[in-house]
């Protein structure tokens, strides 16, 4: 079963994996993932100082950060990824060809660690599997937490749903995915063509409507839990990604639940 509760409630010898969307928004992006033995954080947007005050709200410190795994190389995902690395030597893991073009954004990075996509890495209890998405960016990638039996996937900053990312999503616990955009809100927005199309075409972002799409093909008794993130304030509204995710996952046990843009979730558990 998998429950949301106050990380101070959370009873960690019990869950086998935990979560917590420290910012989801086009401002700052990271994600806390952690078994009985590791912690990760997903990408880092925040200053060293937001990041501080984010994780001391659930008790922690950046020192208690083990690893840092990138996805991509926008500044939302990396711009604080360097500073945290030289103040706290935490390894830093990405791609070869986010690694080059995260440089002028990141620094220099005491120790950084490649990896291919589609690599497993290992951290303790913890495994991230990646797999290669489509978004503008140099070989983004997303992943798929498992530790023992429960798996945790990040669906997130991928304009097109592909086989392969379906195939990887399919059979999780909990997953955590991008809902981005309203295209009737985006059509009818301030966002001039150029930026519309961005948003929207196969390297952009998913949609409401492609979360909905998502859901009902990887829907099954699995999976428990829905946490929607990087919902556009210009160009969304969390009551109707909720709602489409809601009817998406209909007549199964599922809770959905919204990250909010500028503050850390709950800290949700994820049991197989």
């Amino acid at each position: 079963m998998t429950t949301l509760a106050p990380s101070s409630l959370i009873k960690k010898e019990t869950a086998l994996i935990r979560f917590t969307v420290l910012g989801s928004s086009s401002s700052a992006n990271a994600i806390l993932v952690e078994s009985s033995d590791a912690r990760i954080l997903v990408d880092n947007g925040f200053t060293l100082k937001k990041l501080t005050e984010t994780l001391n709200s659930i008790d922690m410190k950046p020192e208690d950060i083990e690893a840092v795994l990138v996805t991509h190389e926008h500044g939302d995902h990396v711009k604080g990824v360097g500073v945290l690395a030289r103040r706290t030597k935490v390894p830093v893991y990405m791609t070869r060809g986010c690694a080059h073009a995260a440089r002028d954004r990141v620094g220099e990075i005491p120790e950084l660690r490649f990896f291919e996509s589609g690599e497993t890495l290992a951290f303790g209890s913890l495994s991230a599997t990646s797999f290669s998405v489509t978004h503008d960016a140099a070989d983004p990638v997303n992943y798929v937490f498992s530790a023992g039996k429960a798996r945790l996937g990040l669906a997130t900053d991928f304009g097109h749903c592909s086989q392969l990312a379906r195939a990887r999503l399919r059979g999780v616990h909990a997953l955590i995915v991008e809902s981005n955009y309203c295209p009737h809100m985006l059509r009818t927005g301030k966002y001039p063509p150029q930026l519309q199309q961005r948003i929207r075409g196969r390297m952009g972002h998913l949609s409401n409507e492609d979360v909905q799409h998502l859901l009902r093909d990887i829907r099954d008794e699995s999976l428990k839990l829905v946490v929607l993130s990087h919902i556009s304030r210009d160009n969304n509204r969390p009551e109707i990604a909720l709602a489409l995710a809601q009817e998406a996952v209909k007549g199964y046990d599922v809770e959905v639940h919204v990250a909010p843009p500028d503050r850390a979730t709950p800290t949700f558990e994820v049991h197989p």
